[in-house]
């Protein structure tokens, strides 16, 4: 059975998948934030539809300027509070800390908001010198 098939994909796939490099996926395995499903005989890194959102998360994490330890953090929070086997006392600490975290990124875009409006006056003051 081949690998797509399973529904397997090669790093080239998840590249094209997500916009992402194979340089920054191959990162991203090297310092554990995500693993390959598996791998190929040939020892090429094999991923999951998963896999592939993981990455379009951590892809949306990375311009927020999110440590890869927050990520790493945020990613397995994200999959023990919907994981059946977690207890509810570790449910509610998972909540709590998305909740922080859904705190953190509103205090970022409004941060990020604010940059945005301080560069667009700064381009119209460039404009206004030009002839």
């Amino acid at each position: 059975m081949s690998f797509s098939a399973r529904g397997l994909l090669q790093i080239g796939e998840v590249a094209e998948a997500t916009g992402l490099s194979l340089r920054t996926i191959r990162h991203y395995d090297e310092v554990g934030l995500l693993p390959p499903v598996e791998r190929s005989p040939g020892g090429f890194r094999l991923y999951s539809q998963e896999s592939v959102d993981r990455l379009l998360l951590v892809k949306q994490m990375k311009p927020l300027d999110f440590t890869l330890e927050q990520m790493r953090e945020l990613i397995d929070a994200l999959d023990e509070v919907d994981d059946p086997a977690t207890t509810p006392d570790e449910r509610a600490a998972r909540q709590a800390l998305l909740a922080s975290y859904a705190e953190l990124v509103e205090e970022k875009v409004t941060m990020l908001r604010a940059r945005a409006r301080a560069a667009a006056g700064f381009a119209a003051q460039l404009r206004r010198v030009l002839p």
